[in-house]
């Protein structure tokens, strides 16, 4: 029975639609467990239970909120003048810089390090912009300024998705051992996370170009 897949199709949906992404999950959930044949309530329950066992998630309501004052206070200026004042230093090479950072500690189990919210928005993009506007010699369009904060938030999820499995005791190895497991496929979770390494690897590697490319695109737009 492929039914219980329909939550994939509901959060393409929703996420496309530009729903809010929490009543997207939600609503994805939901309709996986009713087309699996579970009542509303034990949805309801299970999401209890998960949110209970991971009460850590409740800490995004706390670091939100310190955040956002942090902000208000100058913290994305105050970035934004670091990197000026330190002068040389390239927008690719400080996102593959911290793309490095953000694996390696991912791959340690330290995945809360870093973050869109924590990290990227307040920090990493800032010091991007920063660092890409010393590059071109002016001010970012407002095309350019999207294109670096896409790269700044692509190296954090990219680096701690690929990071995150050498980590053998993280939930994304259980889920890889659980799904190869439905196919008759029994691998140790030892085995998943060394071989995550060269993925990991080779995610540095081809993603590191793509931010070298980006030095060479601003320092081309200085030049002309």
């Amino acid at each position: 029975m492929m039914w219980p897949l329909i939550g994939v199709g509901v959060l393409t949906l929703g996420f496309a639609l530009r729903w809010n992404p929490l009543l997207v999950v939600v609503a994805a959930a939901f309709a996986s467990g009713l087309a699996a044949g579970h009542t509303p309530l034990v949805v309801l329950e299970a999401f209890g239970k998960a949110f209970n066992e991971q009460r850590y998630v409740s800490l995004v309501w706390l670091v939100t909120p310190v955040i956002g004052l942090l902000e208000r206070a100058g913290l994305r200026d105050k970035a934004r003048a670091l990197v000026r004042r330190m002068g040389g230093v390239r927008v690719g090479r400080l996102l593959l810089t911290y793309f490095i950072a953000r694996q390696a500690t991912a791959a340690a189990g330290l995945t809360a390090l870093g973050g869109q919210a924590q990290m990227v928005r307040p920090l990493v993009a800032p010091m991007a912009e920063a660092a890409a506007e010393t590059d071109a010699g002016r001010a970012l369009t407002e095309a350019e300024q999207g294109l670096v904060r896409a790269h700044a938030a692509a190296a954090d999820n990219i680096a701690v998705f690929f990071g995150e499995d050498i980590f053998i005791a993280f939930g994304s190895v259980l889920l890889i051992k659980g799904v190869l497991a439905t196919g008759g496929h029994d691998v140790k979770p030892f085995d998943i996370s060394v071989w995550a390494i060269p993925t990991a690897i080779l995610a540095l590697v081809v993603h590191g170009v793509r931010l070298l490319r980006l030095d060479h695109r601003f320092r081309t737009a200085r030049r002309t």
